[in-house]
């Protein structure tokens, strides 16, 4: 109870004050705004301009005041919302018309638990504004299952494995990587509600000179409860169960096309989930990055799959073993390798799997 009521305490009279101050900034500001906010101990990096944040460290963390406090989650949710707004479509604008695509969403996809929280990211995909967009969907299964579910100007590609072989995201991205034509790529998970401007904010960061972006400052949340209302067509809203920050290669990454290939792809030493992102950004040091986050993105709710916990520690294992080695000389390693080929990875990445088989 006393512990309960310390934590309480300190939210108030540390955290709030933040909260109030930076959820009250007008949009383009580069002194008061919601992209500001972080946890009290965060070291916070701020970009050109004031434009955009991130917090040093190098893994993600949870804010701590929105768990103590749900509303403060739900009031950064809807502010961040309002000035970045999702939108739901059934397919891109007329105006596209056979234009080759200014960027491409990449997403990997397997079985048909998640078939409805992939039609609401799709929509999202669908109604960017400001750019030009495709979409390449690689199933990775044994079998086609959801090809006749997708809507017709998703580029639908298989990659067929083995009965129980675990998912690979790397080689899914990969694959996609080399059937798209836009000359950027966002690496997009399944789950991930994206606002309808963020096509254009990585067109216009790459303008600037920047090849490797990570536009999202925080990722929300949803319960399960809230995610059943987004899969039903209602609004986003409510209060997430909790707000992360710092998921750099996570969850979506915009990358230019031509320093994907250049960096040598995702490691598809990586089978199951996690650590090949935290690999991949660590050689996309070598290019040039924007890491500071100025977009939320929303996460619908879904049960783990059942192997994750284990497939993470032996992904984790792959990750520090592989880190261990610099970026640059992981870059010549990876960029030789035939990746991303459709029948499946070069047998060469079997032998860094080291651990993690």
């Amino acid at each position: 109870m006393m512990t309960a009521l310390r934590t309480k305490l300190g939210a108030i009279l540390l955290d709030w004050p933040a909260y109030e101050w930076n959820l009250h900034g007008a949009n383009g500001s580069s002194r008061r705004h919601w992209t500001r906010i972080g946890n009290r101990r965060d070291r916070i990096r701020h970009g050109p301009e004031g434009r955009g944040a991130s917090p040093e460290g190098r893994w993600t963390s949870r804010l701590h005041a929105c768990e103590v406090f749900p509303s403060l989650g739900g009031r950064l949710m809807a502010r961040a919302l309002r000035e970045w707004p999702l939108a739901f479509a059934d397919r891109p604008g007329s105006d596209h018309g056979d234009a080759e695509p200014d960027v491409t969403f990449v997403i990997g996809h397997r079985g048909i638990d998640r078939l409805p929280h992939l039609s609401r990211v799709l929509a999202t995909i669908a109604a960017q504004a400001g750019a030009t967009v495709e979409c390449v969907l690689v199933e990775q299964s044994a079998r086609q299952e959801i090809a006749g579910s997708l809507p017709d100007w998703v580029r639908y590609l298989h990659t067929p494995i083995p009965e129980g072989m675990p998912y690979s995201r790397a080689w899914a991205f990969n694959v996609g990587a080399r059937a798209a034509r836009g000359g950027v790529l966002v690496f997009h998970d399944n789950d991930m509600l994206a606002p309808r401007g963020y096509a254009a904010e990585a067109l216009s960061v790459r303008a600037r000179g920047f090849e490797v972006m990570n536009l999202k400052r925080f990722v929300f949340y949803l319960g399960a409860r809230e995610s059943g209302r987004v899969l039903a067509g209602a609004p986003v809203e409510g209060r997430p169960e909790r707000v992360i920050q710092n998921l750099e290669g996570g969850g979506s990454v915009a990358v230019d096309r031509a320093a994907f290939f250049a960096v040598g792809g995702f490691d598809e030493a990586f089978v199951g989930w996690g650590g090949e992102d935290n690999e991949f950004w660590e050689r996309c040091a070598v290019r040039t990055v924007w890491p500071w986050g100025y977009l939320p993105l929303v996460h619908l709710h879904h049960d783990e799959q059942p192997d994750k916990g284990r497939l993470d520690r032996a992904t984790a294992r792959l990750l520090e073993m592989r880190s261990r080695l610099p970026a640059d000389a992981r870059v010549r390693e990876l960029s030789a390798r035939a990746f991303g080929r459709i029948e499946g990875p070069d047998p060469a990445y079997a032998g860094s799997r080291g651990t993690a088989s």
